[in-house]
């Protein structure tokens, strides 16, 4: 694995940032409200590392408008390194909302041609890259163009070649591919990978599988570790010797909107400051059940201090 210095960052994450619009409870008259905030698997992925200690930096386009300017604020306030994510004049950033009802939270996306589909392998920044410890990308960062899957597998193969771990989060979105083509590409990456976080969800849909320990058998033949993600059930941590399930924190959930990115981001930030997989699992899964409980994808991660105090208050209860 490649040594990076002092201020580069350890974790890299590579996709598309988007604009967030989350519905709130109405108004008495029942008028909607949303609330204006910030989103991006990858994006949510890196500020919770950051929010957990780690040196997170991000890759990725955005447009020369309101929205893109708000990215660079917010990364530069949680302390994630923006100097490769490069400035578009000619393509917007994407935006998006989220509806909450009965079945869950729904996401409604205007993303097309933004500058972050618009990435090619020209655009991977090789030498940063190089520098990193990991690279993580996603299935969404693969599924907005032809070009950026081309971008990501290119950054994936310098990864791999300056000994720089990826790790790879299916995000599943079927708005945006059809699903053979989604595992076909999605496969063939986390085949690459040397971490795969797959959602149970996701896998269910891309294998044709509906057993968590199958699901697992199958990822492990691809990637040497697996963090399964069961949602309110917590996570399987799978590896080719051995597995357990970490049960899920119950919690007074709000909002799911970026809890597996937030549960992505604040593993890799355990595992690079040297955890097992199942103890970074466990702080993980703390993470990620902290994030449902407030409103918007990026608001409510929590930071560390917040992660540790719930994992002993879980402790004292036994």
């Amino acid at each position: 694995m490649s040594t990076p210095t002092a201020t580069a960052p350890e974790l890299l994450c590579m996709g598309e940032p988007m604009l967030e619009f989350n519905q709130r409870p109405p108004e008495p008259d029942g008028r909607p409200l949303y609330l204006q905030g910030h989103g991006g698997d990858t994006s949510n992925a890196a500020i919770a590392a950051a929010r957990s200690g780690a040196r997170a930096g991000y890759i990725s386009a955005i447009g020369d408008d309101a929205p893109g300017r708000a990215f660079l604020r917010l990364w530069e306030q949680e302390g994630v390194d923006a100097s490769t994510v490069k400035r578009d004049p000619a393509a917007p950033t994407g935006i998006y909302f989220v509806t909450h009802d009965e079945a869950g939270h729904h996401f409604t996306f205007y993303r097309s041609n933004s500058a972050a589909a618009r990435m090619m392998p020209a655009d991977v920044p090789e030498a940063a890259i190089r520098r990193a410890r990991i690279l993580h990308v996603s299935g969404i960062s693969q599924a907005i163009s032809t070009s950026a899957c081309d971008a990501v597998f290119h950054a994936i193969t310098v990864a791999k070649q300056a000994g720089v771990a990826v790790s790879y989060d299916t995000n599943l979105r079927k708005s945006l591919w059809p699903v053979s083509r989604a595992a076909a590409v999605m496969h063939a990456a986390v085949a690459m990978a040397d971490i795969a976080l797959p959602s149970l969800e996701d896998a269910q849909a891309l294998t044709g599988l509906d057993a968590p320990d199958a699901i697992a058998d199958f990822y492990l033949k691809l990637a040497p570790l697996v963090l399964l993600k069961l949602g309110a059930e917590g996570a399987m941590v799978a590896t080719p010797q051995g597995r357990r399930t970490i049960p899920g924190r119950r919690v007074k959930a709000v909002d799911a909107t970026g809890a597996g990115d937030t549960f992505a981001g604040a593993f890799l930030a355990r595992h690079l400051a040297g955890d097992a997989p199942e103890q970074a699992a466990l702080y993980a899964n703390t993470a990620a059940a902290l994030a449902t409980t407030g409103y918007g994808a990026v608001a409510p991660i929590p930071r560390a201090d917040a992660v540790r105090a719930a994992m002993a208050s879980a402790a004292r209860l036994g």
